[in-house]
């Protein structure tokens, strides 16, 4: 009874279909690309520096 039951326990996992090491290396290309993105929108707002100052006046 034991033994039928052990056999019906296995449970058969599906492989990866990568390694799990690449998981980790697409997550961290796409946060790096993620980030030179944001970083490449570094001081937008100061290349319109002539907008404010005129809306600054009339404040």
């Amino acid at each position: 009874m034991l033994s039928i039951l052990a056999s019906e326990a296995v449970v058969h996992h599906s492989e990866l279909p990568i390694p799990g090491f690449m998981y980790g290396v697409i997550a961290m290309t796409v946060f790096l690309a993620l980030a030179g993105i944001t970083w490449s929108y570094r001081n937008v707002a100061n290349r319109h520096d002539h907008k404010t100052s005129s809306q600054q006046a009339h404040h």
